[in-house]
């Protein structure tokens, strides 16, 4: 059943630049250039040594100072060694990156790099979703349990994100070999999430509108991170109507397009814990009409075996009623954090990072990537990105 059911959310699911040339015909940077660009890798080098989460205050209110989330003037796609491929979508390719040229000691400091063709973002109308997707985590770069954007650059073809590696690879993965997760292991990983959707909505005003186990990575050390924003938009607190996400997981207000905002993160969050504790979500059916079905009428059915605090806590959190919904009541978050199921959990250490994670991958060293699938090369055949193009689209992507 949980196969079938991953297999249905990826059939449905689709949801100054690059001047500097080399000895093959290309332009040579300036002194200048060339000492902005050891700077900016020595920085790289620093972040992937330290790499210690920032305080909310410090994400939220040092967008401009901070080491993590900028754009890059100088970075470009050839001062990395390309690796292997992680993942692909429909208009993306994440890579398993290292720095060419580094220093001795450095080989094993390695970066994911998301690579996005301008012609398919824009054939795909998905210009909003990416600039809507480098923005946000520009904006939360260093929270310990989101996928950290080191920098983001783009050259005339091809937009760049480099982001932070997460070797454990996907949770759906653990919890689909598991079959179920144990209530510690639930609780743990729900933690975690809480304190994400905390600082996305009350520090940011962004609602995520994916939350799924895909969409979530496990670490090195067996924390969570939260990867794939494409579909993050800052909502502030007003309402947007935009239908998407996935199936299973899509809050009523959303099927019912009445607008939504950050509440359907709390909807998706009640789900997953389901699904941690169960196996496979609450509302599923071969045909999606029928899970939107059941999701409007918001009957949940538990397992006898359940704890009464989880069914209080998810039962809570997948309410039709938005007013009523746990998480976008008064109290917000807050509210979710001292619910019952949530007693043993030390929420300030959790955030430190303090409390080790329930599943520690088993790697070979830091760039190993047993974890990740094996995926086809990449296709010869690319439709160019011309002038016109350019002279269209070039300022929708100034921010990269």
């Amino acid at each position: 059943m949980a196969a079938a059911v991953h297999k249905a959310r990826e059939l449905f699911h689709h949801g100054s630049h690059g001047d500097r040339k080399n000895s093959d015909g290309k332009k040579s940077l300036s002194k200048q250039e060339s000492r902005d660009l050891e700077e900016e890798k020595h920085q790289l080098m620093e972040y992937e040594e330290m790499k210690r989460p920032l305080s909310p205050s410090q994400i939220h209110e040092d967008h401009g100072r901070k080491m993590v989330g900028h754009s890059s003037h100088v970075l470009r796609q050839e001062d990395f060694e390309l690796v292997k491929t992680l993942g692909t979508g429909t208009f993306a390719r994440v890579w398993l990156v290292r720095l060419k040229n580094t220093a001795k000691g450095d080989q094993n400091k390695v970066f994911a790099l998301k690579i996005l063709r301008k012609v398919d973002v824009i054939r795909l109308k998905q210009v909003e979703h990416v600039r809507n997707e480098r923005n946000v985590l520009a904006g939360v770069a260093g929270h310990p349990f989101i996928t950290t954007m080191v920098a983001s650059f783009q050259d005339h073809d091809s937009l760049y994100m480099l982001l932070d590696y997460c070797p454990g690879g996907e949770v759906f993965s653990y919890l689909r070999r598991a079959r179920r997760f144990n209530e510690p292991t639930s609780q743990f990983y729900a933690a975690e999430i809480v304190l994400i959707l905390e600082f996305l909505h009350e520090k940011e005003g962004v609602a995520y509108r994916d939350l799924k186990p895909e969409n979530i990575l496990i670490d090195a050390e067996g924390h969570l991170k939260l990867v794939d924003f494409g579909f993050a938009k800052k909502v502030e607190n007003r309402e947007t109507y935009t239908l998407c996400g996935t199936p299973e997981y899509l809050a009523p207000e959303v099927i019912r397009n009445t607008g939504h905002g950050t509440a359907v993160d709390w909807w998706a969050f009640g789900i997953l814990v389901y699904e941690f504790l169960v196996g496979q979500p609450p509302f599923w059916d071969q045909n999606p009409m029928k899970i939107y079905e059941q999701i409007v009428e918001g009957h949940v059915r538990y397992p006898s075996a359940m704890s009464s605090e989880a069914r209080d806590l998810i039962s809570g959190l997948c309410n039709v009623d938005t007013s009523k919904r746990l998480g976008n009541i008064s109290g917000g978050a807050q509210r979710v954090k001292s619910h019952p199921w949530f007693g043993n959990i030390d929420w300030d250490a959790l955030y430190n990072r303090r409390i080790n994670g329930p599943i520690v991958p088993h790697l070979r060293g830091p760039a190993d990537t047993r974890n990740f699938d094996e995926y086809e090369p990449e296709g010869s055949q690319r439709e160019a990105y011309t002038r016109e193009m350019a002279e269209k689209w070039d300022d929708y992507f100034k921010d990269f």
